[in-house]
C-alpha cells in the first residue's frame, strides 16, 4: 500500500486541534477515562452514535489524533475536502468499499487510531445492533478496541440550531478499558468474526451501562 493512500497523521492532528477549540468553545464536554487510551500503537475507537456531533466530539476530546470512517454522503463540497485533509476516511456503506478498507487498515498498520461507529448509522446509540466491520478490523489488525460512550448529545435540541445540542450544554465522553476482540488464534473465518462480534457487543454494552452509571445519564 502506498503512503499516499493512507490518511495523513499530521492532518488528523490538525483536525484534533480544531476539534478541541470547537467542542470546548460550543459545549461543555466532560471527559472520563481518557487515560485508558494507549499512548501509542494501533487502537480502534468503538463509538456509540446517536447524534451527528458524536464523531467531531470524540475527535476533539480524545488524547490522540483519530481517523474516523465517515459515510460518503457527508463528503460534499468544502466540508468533504476539509474532512479528507484532516485525515477522515470516506466510506460507501452500501458496498464492500475496498478503498476505505485499505485506508483504514493502513492507519492501524502505521500505529494510528481508527474511529468506527459499529452500529453503522445514527440510532439509539445503545450498541444494540453491530455490523461486522468492527470485528473485521480488530481481528485483521490485532489492534485493541477502546469503547467510547458519548452521552447527552441527543437529549435536547438547540434553540438557535435545532440540528445541534444546545450551546454550552454538557456532553459526557467516557473512554473504557482496551480489550482484544479476537480469541488469540488469529483466525479470520466467518465463525471467528461472528464470535468476535458477539464478544465486542458484550464489552460495549457493559461499558455503556457503566458510563451511564458514572455520569448519571
Amino acid at each position: 500500500m502506498s503512503l499516499a493512500s493512507v490518511p495523513s497523521e499530521r492532518g488528523a492532528e490538525v483536525g484534533r486541534r480544531i476539534g478541541v477549540g470547537l467542542m470546548y468553545g460550543l459545549w461543555r464536554p466532560r471527559v472520563l477515562g481518557a487515560w485508558k487510551v494507549p499512548a501509542s500503537g494501533p487502537v480502534i475507537f468503538a463509538v456509540n452514535h446517536s447524534h451527528n456531533v458524536d464523531g467531531p466530539m470524540v475527535i476533539g476530546v480524545a488524547p490522540r489524533a483519530s481517523h474516523f470512517l465517515v459515510k460518503k454522503e457527508a463528503f460534499i463540497g468544502p466540508l468533504g475536502r476539509f474532512m479528507t485533509r484532516v485525515g477522515q476516511i470516506e466510506v460507501d456503506r452500501g458496498t464492500a468499499d475496498r478503498t476505505a478498507i485499505t485506508r483504514a487498515l493502513g492507519v492501524l498498520e502505521n500505529g494510528g487510531v481508527l474511529g468506527i461507529f459499529p452500529e453503522g448509522s445514527r440510532g439509539e446509540g445503545d450498541f444494540a445492533a453491530l455490523r461486522a466491520g468492527l470485528a473485521y478490523f480488530a481481528v485483521r489488525s490485532g489492534a485493541p478496541i477502546v469503547p467510547v460512550a458519548v452521552l447527552g448529545s441527543s437529549e435536547k435540541r438547540g434553540r438557535l440550531i435545532k440540528a445541534l445540542p444546545p450551546l454550552r450544554s454538557r456532553v459526557d465522553v467516557v473512554f473504557g478499558d482496551p480489550f482484544e476482540a479476537g480469541d488469540g488464534s488469529g483466525r479470520r473465518t466467518r465463525k471467528a468474526l461472528d464470535e468476535a462480534t458477539e464478544r465486542i457487543q458484550k464489552h460495549l454494552a457493559a461499558h455503556l451501562e457503566n458510563a451511564r452509571r458514572l455520569t448519571g445519564r
